[in-house]
């Protein structure tokens, strides 16, 4: 009997240590989710970017600039002193702006956002105005336009902003407070 226990025993030891078998997945993804995403943001791009394009054809009278960040702009008020810079790394930008639709239809007044402080890269602000005020010196307004995915994009402000929606920001720079660490 003592034989049978110690036989049973053992052949139970054994097929408990046997080695984990890897699961099979109960089904594969591809990334056609993703290839159709980048499709439709491109297509949605330049879908946006063809209007920017006509509403500046329009105003002949103003030259626009277009940015390497993929943004135009022009300058209402520029500053031509050279001793003056552009705000770099840390450095204290005190501004106001306003918020438009690409027809014209405010949706931000200055009195609504307020004057704003912001240390250059070490807050959070939207993609084209943080590109756009390092274009910019002390005393100056610029006129930007923003396709979506450089202002609120998908997701819009959560408020008067809607989803991928173009808009156009007028920003005055009044103070560049250079950081005291560079």
């Amino acid at each position: 009997m003592m034989k049978q226990f110690s036989l049973l025993l053992t052949l139970l030891f054994l097929c408990a240590c046997k080695q984990p078998e890897a699961r099979k997945p109960i089904s594969v993804k591809s990334g056609s989710f993703i290839d159709v995403s980048v499709k439709r943001n491109k297509e949605l791009l330049a879908k946006e970017e063809a209007e920017i394009l006509r509403r500046i054809a329009l105003d002949s009278t103003i030259n626009y600039k277009a940015s390497e960040s993929g943004f135009w702009y022009y300058y209402n008020t520029k500053t031509e002193i050279d001793s003056l810079k552009t705000p770099g790394f840390g450095d204290i930008i005190n501004f106001n702006y306003h918020v438009k639709d690409l027809n014209g239809v405010p949706i931000y007044s200055k009195e609504e956002i307020k004057t704003q402080t912001y240390a250059m890269d070490q807050q959070e602000l939207f993609t084209g105005l943080r590109e756009g005020l390092k274009l910019m010196k002390s005393g100056e307004t610029v006129t930007f336009i923003f396709p979506s995915q450089k202002a609120y994009g998908y997701y819009g402000d959560q408020n008067k902003i809607g989803s991928n929606l173009p808009i156009i920001c007028e920003v005055t720079v009044n103070s560049i407070t250079p950081n005291q660490s560079n």
